[in-house]
């Protein structure tokens, strides 16, 4: 499209349900895109006929748009129908009117699942509209997407809001705004009385300390959040010290973020704490934090005090660790076999060393699997006790490890990992097609 004309509206009919459940709707490849020129007189001569591009088409092939931004959406989401789950509308500059156009429609559509609204300068009158709508709480919605559009303080108190009663929000992303310490404090009263959230990505704001222990305050009575994203904020070691306290009582967290954060070894330490009693936690992201090889082993030896610990990943990968670190982290594999633990470089580790650590371990298994006349799928079924293609990770990172078929070590297995993740915490093994996949 030229750069004259106006943005595409796109309407998906696929969504990713990641670990939520949905409602099973019609297949459809339709799309739904509405063009018009804006102009101040109605056109004499009859239009065009669209071209064969456009999938869905006004009946009246006679009637000529000469309306503004928000009749052109709703004139388009008119057209929406049961096949249609997902609509994407990032960055297309819609503000207060293409908002009001889209919640007016909502109030008649029961089939829409998914909406990106993100990067489209909502700012506070925007975030007003939106908590009215959640607060009616009658739409099918489940996955949101808000992120980058200017929301404030005063946006964070209108959400919150709405998101204290609001149990149909799965899925919520806020990141890229410009929430504060009151703002956190407006989150965390909302998640303390949430019962809907599972997954809020609030990465990029600017949460310090103030903010940081009252978002945790409300993490502590919060009993269904799952995935927190929380990285590129400034919590430093006090906020550290929050989390920490957290991850002792919390029984519903199961991934966390916290990537540059501005936590230091003394901060690692106090999430360490909340490691050590833990039941829940899977993954925790701690990169671009000033974290030594100090604070990695206070993390690791956490979890191998924990012996009901079920974390599967622990990312510290801008940490350089020694072979001595290497030993420990033995011990901790020896009790948590499903544990990963991602760091940057062993100091002073030959190149060939590291050759023959990233040899391609698809390579190794079809090399087995020609030997005893089998096929690669056949290899990975037999891992899973229960014969089928999927598999959680962490029991197949397990399985790997401890299986004697195959010489492999955990960097290839996370080299697999990353061929046949799902990105919901399970593997598929339908994925591998071939070694070289």
């Amino acid at each position: 499209m030229d750069d004259d004309e106006p943005p595409e509206t796109e309407i998906k009919d696929e969504s990713d349900t990641e670990t939520l459940p949905v409602p099973a709707s019609q297949n459809s490849d339709e799309t739904l895109y509405c063009e018009a020129e804006a102009s101040s007189t109605v056109e004499k001569e009859k239009p065009a006929r669209e071209s064969s591009e456009t999938d869905l088409e006004i009946e009246d092939t006679e009637k000529i748009f000469t309306t503004g931004q928000k009749e052109l959406y709703l004139e388009a989401c008119k057209l929406s129908n049961t096949s249609i789950v997902s609509l994407e509308l990032e960055d297309n500059c819609i503000m207060e009117e293409g908002i009001l156009s889209l919640v007016e429609m909502l109030r008649e559509n029961y089939y829409l699942q998914e909406m990106n609204i993100s990067s489209n300068h909502l700012g506070l009158e925007g975030a007003r509209i939106i908590s009215q709508f959640l607060q009616r709480n009658t739409s099918s919605l489940w996955h949101l997407q808000l992120s980058g559009n200017n929301f404030k303080e005063e946006s964070a108190q209108l959400l919150c809001q709405a998101l204290s009663a609001n149990y149909r929000i799965k899925k919520l992303d806020l990141s890229h705004n410009q929430f504060s310490d009151k703002g956190g404090e407006q989150l965390g009263q909302m998640l303390a009385l949430n019962v809907g959230l599972q997954a809020l990505d609030l990465s990029w704001n600017h949460f310090h300390i103030r903010g940081a222990i009252a978002l945790c305050s409300g993490l502590r009575a919060n009993v269904t959040l799952q995935t927190l994203d929380l990285s590129m904020n400034g919590f430093g070691n006090e906020g550290a010290m929050a989390l920490g306290e957290v991850l002792r009582l919390n029984n519903s967290l199961t991934y966390l973020d916290v990537s540059s954060n501005d936590i230091s070894n003394e901060g690692a330490a106090r999430i360490s704490r909340g490691l050590e009693y833990n039941e829940h936690l899977r993954g925790l992201k701690l990169f671009l934090n000033p974290l030594s090889m100090d604070g990695a082993t206070l993390l690791i030896m956490s979890i191998k005090r924990n012996p009901k610990s079920r974390m599967e990943e622990l990312d510290i990968s801008n940490v350089l660790v020694s072979e001595q670190f290497l030993k420990m982290l033995d011990g901790v594999y020896a009790i948590h076999p499903q544990l990963d633990v991602i760091y940057k470089a062993v100091q002073g580790s030959s190149s060939k060393k590291t050759i023959i650590l990233w040899t391609n371990p698809l390579k190794l298994i079809q090399s087995y699997t020609d030997q005893q006349k089998i096929t690669v799928l056949d290899f990975f079924q037999s891992l899973n006790p229960n014969g089928t293609m999927k598999m959680p990770v962490g029991e197949f990172r397990k399985a790997m490890i401890q299986q004697n078929k195959v010489p492999i070590n955990r960097h290839q297995i996370r080299e697999l990992i990353k061929k046949m993740d799902e990105k919901t915490g399970m593997v598929n093994f339908s994925y591998l097609k071939s070694p070289t996949s």
